[in-house]
């Protein structure tokens, strides 16, 4: 729980209020991110599913069609980050992750802009331990 809260506080900053000094910020954090020896990918994608900021590490060869599950994890997530069906009884979607034989994806929705943090990483991932490092990493506005 506490990711979502750490994300939603950084969101409503008026250090980011500001479209490209949030991109900028957002590019600066996810690069952060990709220095994590899992990680593959971290990006952030808008509600229409283009990434706005951030990519693959450098040096990683994607996976054969990595960007077209991206996208169609995209498609997922942001399906099931809008219902708010459950919200009342089991609070918010903190983050969504999909555990597969080469990579895991997770992605981290920020509500009050409507765009997601999406990562690519190794399969040997703990992925408790990347949502931990997502909100160290989110969190710290300089």
């Amino acid at each position: 729980m506490l990711a979502k809260v750490f994300i939603f506080d950084i969101l409503t900053n008026p250090v980011v209020s500001n479209p490209d000094v949030a991109l900028k910020l957002y590019g600066e954090k996810c690069t952060k991110l990709l220095q994590e020896p899992e990680i593959r990918f971290a990006g952030i994608v808008d509600k229409t599913g283009q990434l706005v900021a951030g990519g693959f590490k450098e040096g990683i060869s994607p996976y054969e069609g990595d960007e077209t599950r991206l996208q169609s994890f995209f498609e997922f997530v942001s399906k099931a980050s809008i219902r708010k069906k459950y919200d009342e009884s089991l609070g918010p979607i903190n983050y969504l992750a999909a555990r597969r034989d080469k990579a895991v994806l997770v992605s981290f929705p920020f509500p009050v802009t409507q765009i997601l943090l999406l990562i690519s990483a190794e399969p040997t991932v703990n992925i408790e331990s990347l949502a931990n490092k997502v909100v160290e990493i989110f969190t710290n506005v300089n």
